[in-house]
């Protein structure tokens, strides 16, 4: 990996390229730079046929906390906050490059998985976590809607029920069951998840990565087909949100640390 970057990690050894979410004093908040350089990343790993397998991480006591709310949304032509082109422009095409690469893609989960974040892991191929992480689709807490896929790939894991269980309550769903669930793979001791992630990236590097590619094309090709659709889905019913009271005082309570009072409109 030749390209430097600002927001994130990007190491290769022995065939796994390690991409590590590198904002830890904000928990691996998404800005769009993050997000394009994530893209460029995964673009460089996907298409190198000496990367073998790919390890998502994140930086010191999160995974990812999701986008970082405190950034300022660009505004539409009509003066409203634009919730959908960053979706469009640079998230959508992340989840869409994970679910092409030829290649496995692994998702290490330590601390919040959140928003985004959550989305990320959801798009991976294989999710690990430790003891004390914790996935959480909190988009409902400023009266939006999951996205990133997560709306996509949450119910094909597990169900319609739990998913939206998830999604319109906002509460979090610990690491344990998580794994109950069939939202993840497994669960490690937190000291062990780092060693835990390498050693799975490094066993399917040394897999026979064109079988490997095949399987995760024909277990996901139905998937695959209707994916960008509803990504496009998401992304015009986000921007729906952009002019609602509620959305406007979602964020409002965000940044003031308090209780949103939603009206419903």
């Amino acid at each position: 990996m030749t390209a430097d970057y600002e927001s994130i990690r990007v190491a290769r050894r022995d065939g796994v390229a390690t991409i590590e979410l590198h904002r830890p004093e904000a928990l691996n908040a998404w800005t769009p730079q993050m997000g394009r350089e994530i893209l460029a990343a995964l673009r460089e790993a996907s298409a190198d046929d000496a990367v073998r397998a790919i390890l998502i991480t994140g930086a010191g006591r999160a995974f990812s906390a999701g986008a970082d709310v405190k950034v300022p949304r660009e505004l539409t032509a009509e003066g409203d906050p634009d919730l959908h082109t960053r979706l469009r422009q640079i998230y959508n095409p992340i989840v869409l490059e994970i679910r092409r690469a030829p290649k496995p893609v692994i998702a290490a989960v330590q601390g919040a998985a959140a928003g985004l974040g959550f989305s990320l892991a959801l798009a991976c191929d294989l999710v690990i976590a430790a003891e004390s992480a914790y996935f959480l689709l909190a988009f409902v807490h400023i009266a939006v809607m999951p996205d990133g896929g997560a709306t996509f790939n949450l119910p094909a894991r597990i169900g319609y029920a739990r998913a939206a269980e998830l999604a319109m309550l906002g509460e979090r769903l610990p690491a344990a069951r998580a794994l109950e669930w069939g939202v993840i793979n497994a669960v490690h001791p937190d000291d062990e998840l780092a060693a835990a992630g390498e050693a799975l990236a490094a066993r399917l590097a040394r897999a026979p990565t064109v079988a490997l590619a095949s399987m995760k094309l024909a277990l996901g090709s139905a998937a695959l087909a209707g994916l960008e659709p509803h990504l496009s889905l998401e992304a015009d019913l986000q921007q729906r949100h952009a002019t609602t009271a509620d959305y406007a005082e979602g964020v409002a309570a965000f940044k003031e640390k308090r209780r949103p009072e939603f009206r419903g409109r």
